[in-house]
Formats: structure tokens, sequence, C-alpha cells
């Protein structure tokens, strides 16, 4: 299991297609915002990275808009194709 620690919180790396997840970055990046996430995934569109939460299926706050069950989806929508991307987990 590959970790990253990003402003505090530590992450397990689940998926690094393109071996894009880049610590300094992402520290730039992430927000409080994203605390209450358990995944944060990462695109990357015109060399920008775009980050979106997801909650895991089981979690109250999960909707179709941010339940992990929908990431193939909204890859497969909204993320250019063949785009580098990642997706880490909340280590709890």
């Amino acid at each position: 299991m590959k970790t990253i620690e990003l402003n505090g919180t530590k992450y397990e790396i689940i998926k690094n297609e393109g071996n894009c997840v880049e610590k300094e970055e992402l520290e730039a990046k992430i927000t409080d915002y994203f605390e209450p996430y358990d995944y944060i995934f990462g695109d990357y569109a015109y060399e920008k990275v775009r980050l979106k939460g997801y909650y895991e299926s089981s979690n109250k706050k999960a909707n179709k808009v941010n339940d992990i069950k929908t990431l193939d989806d909204y890859i497969a929508n909204y993320c250019s194709y063949g785009a580098k991307h990642f997706l880490i987990k909340k280590v709890k």
C-alpha cells in the first residue's frame, strides 16, 4: 500500500494512471473543503489538475453525484480520453 500525507492527512494511493500524483501540487490544491470526503479523485485537463470528492457508498452523505460507485461513469463522461488521473483514499 503506497501512501501520501497531504496537509496532515494520510491517504492511500488507489489509482495513479500516468504517474501523476505530485505531493506539492496537491497540497496547494486540497483545502478544508475535501476534509469530509473518503476519496479524492483528480484528473488533468489542459495541464491543470481538477479535484472531486467522493464518499464510500455506505456513508449517509453519499448521493448519485459523490458516491464512489459512480466514479467510472464520471471518468467516462467528464474526463478526456486517456487523461492522467488518480484516486486517493483517506486512511482512517
